[in-house]
């Protein structure tokens, strides 16, 4: 797909994301920003490299590399709760911090994957 083309696609799935949370999670729209540019930038290297979100980016062969990066993981998981717990969050901003959080950890994940292919073409 060409980067125009997909350029604006990601602007308008980001766009759509965005409203959903500002309609029926946060009213903040500072916050709100954050996540559509969140999104537009996953939505453009997933459309633009054909990645996909569930298949596996990071691998490491070696066994104390696959624990630190699992120890990695589960703070990244569980930091949002953690985050939500102090802060003494409602249900439907708790929803906007893990749209959030999810977000950034699917954005680094897709930008690596998108670095990775565009090397490996070039």
């Amino acid at each position: 797909m060409g980067t125009q083309k997909s350029l604006l696609l990601a602007v308008l799935s980001g766009c759509c994301i965005g409203g959903a949370v500002y309609r029926y999670l946060l009213a903040d729209w500072f916050f709100v920003m954050g996540i559509i540019a969140l999104y537009i930038g996953i939505s453009y290297f997933i459309l633009t490299y054909d990645i996909t979100l569930l298949g596996e980016q990071l691998t490491f062969e070696d066994r104390y590399n696959r624990l630190g990066h699992a120890i990695g993981i589960f703070g990244l998981a569980t930091t949002p709760l953690a985050l939500i717990e102090y802060v003494d969050l409602q249900s439907s901003e708790a929803v906007g911090v893990l749209v959030w959080s999810t977000g950034t950890i699917a954005y680094l994940l897709i930008a690596s994957a998108a670095q990775d292919t565009s090397e490996s073409e070039g």
